[in-house]
């Protein structure tokens, strides 16, 4: 059974923080880039951020940089993205991908094609 499962989601306030984690289950994520995609009512799934493998290296929509970050601890099998200064626009089900190529590219960020598994999502919701 190989699994993703994110967690952290919830419901903050217009420039508050959230933790999400996304951690695997029957597989180790050490050979895997992941991605976090996120999916508002209604529109299109978007990428959000991608960290390789080894967290060499990262990649985030410019919409989020300089307000969120990914990061892996391979040793706890599990990938973070840390959400600070959220916007209502940020709201969506968030969801975490692993991909066997390891590495991330700068630009653009990788399709959700190219992940090959997926969670199931976990909603943030940011609202006063």
């Amino acid at each position: 059974q190989l699994q993703l499962v994110e967690s952290g989601g919830g419901l903050v306030q217009p420039g508050g923080s959230l933790r999400l984690s996304c951690a695997a289950s029957g597989f180790t994520l050490d050979y895997y880039a992941i991605g976090w995609f996120r999916q508002a009512p209604g529109k299109e799934r978007e990428g959000v951020s991608c960290i390789s493998s080894s967290g060499g290296s990262t990649n985030y929509r410019d919409s989020v940089k300089g307000r969120f970050t990914i990061s892996r601890d391979n040793a706890k099998n599990t990938v973070y993205l840390q959400m600070n200064s959220l916007k209502p626009e940020d709201t969506a089900v968030y969801y975490c991908a692993a991909d066997p190529k390891r590495s991330c590219t700068q630009a653009p960020l990788k399709p959700a094609t190219w992940y090959d598994y997926w969670g199931q999502g976990t909603q943030v919701t940011v609202s006063s």
